[in-house]
């Protein structure tokens, strides 16, 4: 019987020995003297948009600042093909109308992927894409005021349009 309490006694002992864990504290150390904090890089934005089979695009306005380069990613979320239901995004120049825009669109075609005058009117714009596709363009953003944005596909200007505000 001793030598059961005996043996009960040296088992407690060592499951009682490792079993309390001390958090080790570790000490911050500062290199160069001076703690460095990642900063935010104004002088560039990432701007994303989506259109779909209905002709809608899921923004209706942006806002940047003047100068910023700007990447915008463009995403088809339908499934139509871009010959039946292509989506871009052209941003316009101050002053263009959309309507004669648009027009001038559908007479250039889709070899110019619906730009028309070799984009004279344009200040930036992605290729044509369809359902399942994205594009991305990146461009500097123009000086401050509110411009047009649209899908220049033929027809499409009337629903899927917005405001770029560059402040």
């Amino acid at each position: 019987m001793t030598r059961i309490l005996m043996a009960f006694a040296l088992i407690g002992l060592l499951m009682s020995c490792g079993g309390d864990k001390k958090e080790e504290k570790k000490e911050k150390v500062k290199i160069g003297g001076a703690k460095t904090e990642k900063k935010k890089d104004d002088s560039k934005v990432n701007l994303a948009l989506s259109g779909n089979d209905l002709m809608q695009f899921d923004k209706k306005e942006f806002k940047v600042k003047a100068g910023q380069e700007v990447t915008l990613t463009l995403r088809h979320t339908g499934k139509i093909d871009v010959k039946v239901m292509g989506h871009n995004f052209v941003l316009l120049k101050s002053g263009t109308a959309i309507p004669a825009f648009s027009a001038s669109a559908a007479s250039a075609g889709q070899k110019s992927d619906w730009i028309p005058d070799g984009g004279k009117d344009v200040i930036a714009h992605t290729k044509m894409i369809g359902g399942g596709q994205s594009t991305t363009v990146t461009f500097t953003a123009p000086a401050a005021g509110t411009y047009d944005f649209i899908c220049s596909f033929p027809g499409h200007s009337g629903l899927m349009k917005g405001k770029f505000i560059v402040e």
